[in-house]
């Protein structure tokens, strides 16, 4: 077996910075997904409900109908538009509310009777983002408004529990914390697996594998240079979107240690970045690794705990991610930037990055040992 030459690794790891860097495509690539991109994503799609388009049939016409429909303002709802009852299906059909609160006739004298009495509110539910946290925030400030005009005409209940709610990790519950850094955490994972990928089909496409097939270097410092120096670009990248995009910009409250989380990181990008070796030993071409990236990519983001908590995935889809790095990671990142978590409390996740990295990294080192011995066999 052929030595390894650590210093022939450096070396053909700086090549591949200089490939990178005549590439402007990439580099825009990593300049905009780790500034715009986890700009755009913390603050463009809220998680609350902003501006929601609201339309009230009021045929009550009363000073507690009044209060109600003066209850609904910026920023979560816009002005809301008063129409007749025969207007209300209209709006819906053409989209241009996404709720018609109606308030009955002869509502205020049911309440102030203490008969029962409804609201309809009517729902555009293909507005997705809107339509399940809207009817809530709808339904709390209408009975709020009904609430607070009865205590003027009687005396108020005392409420027999009284709720004391302190939010730990996100004090002011920003959206855009939690946005901010998910998204720099899935940024990590595509650019990681892109950029490897790219640069050993980049080498097939430009016919360099031909040139290393005669050089006297082994496929495993091949492979070796090639994760370094992407896995040392996207670190770099993640530590400059960390300071300057999420703590300067965002003003998010990093609680734990950066040092830490980018150890982490590292972890991490072994085993991402073996994966992009692995499957560009898969594809023929630029083309079909796009499309294998968007097939693997796509559940590995999704389904990691970065957007919907793991908790409430079915029990084989959890167990299943279990094999995946992005779980570990996402769960790695989360204890460390929002908890304030140690090497003590993190450590299962960083031995299972390891675990998972090395067995990537040896699949995919044993299908390019075997495709340059295939080229050489064939020259």
């Amino acid at each position: 077996m052929a030595r390894v030459s650590l210093r022939k690794i450096v070396r053909l790891g700086i090549k591949e910075w200089w490939s990178l860097a005549r590439d402007p495509v990439m580099l825009g690539l990593i300049v905009y997904t780790f500034t715009a991109g986890i700009y755009l994503a913390a603050t463009a799609q809220p998680d609350t409900l902003t501006r929601a388009a609201l339309a009230i049939v009021d045929e009550d016409r009363s000073p507690l109908s009044l209060r109600i429909r003066a209850g609904f303002a910026p920023p979560q709802f816009m002005p809301p538009e008063l129409i007749g009852m025969d207007e209300a299906d209209a709006r819906l059909d053409r989209g241009r509310a996404t709720f018609v609160l109606v308030i009955p006739a002869g509502f205020q004298r049911r309440v102030l009777a203490g008969r029962e009495a409804a609201l309809q509110l009517n729902v555009d539910a293909t507005r997705m983002s809107q339509a399940f946290t809207g009817s809530g925030y709808i339904r709390q400030i209408a009975l709020d408004e009904v609430d607070t005009f009865l205590q003027r005409v009687r005396a108020p209940a005392a409420a027999p529990v009284g709720l004391a709610l302190r939010a730990r990790f996100n004090p002011t519950l920003t959206p855009a914390w939690f946005g901010g850094l998910m998204e720099m955490v899935n940024n990590i994972t595509m650019l990681s697996v892109i950029l490897t990928g790219a640069a050993l089909i980049r080498e097939r496409e430009h016919g360099t594998v031909e040139h290393l097939l005669v050089m006297p270097v082994v496929p495993l410092e091949i492979m070796l240079a090639k994760l370094w120096s992407m896995a040392a670009v996207v670190l770099l990248a993640a530590a400059v979107a960390l300071q300057l995009v999420l703590r300067t910009v965002l003003a998010v409250g990093v609680q734990g240690s950066v040092a830490l989380f980018l150890a982490g990181a590292a972890l991490h990008l072994f085993a991402t970045c073996s994966l992009g070796n692995l499957l560009a030993t898969v594809a023929r071409g630029m083309p079909q690794f796009g499309l294998l990236v968007i097939l693997v990519l796509l559940p590995l983001d999704m389904l990691s705990g970065a957007n919907t908590p793991r908790e409430s995935m079915p029990d084989v889809v959890r167990t299943a991610m279990l094999l995946a790095p992005t779980t570990h990671f996402v769960e790695l990142s989360q204890a460390i930037l929002f908890r304030g978590a140690g090497l003590d409390a993190a450590w299962r996740q960083f031995l299972a990055l390891l675990a998972i990295g090395a067995a990537l990294f040896g699949v995919a080192l044993a299908r390019f040992g075997r495709a340059m011995r295939d080229g050489a066999g064939g020259d």
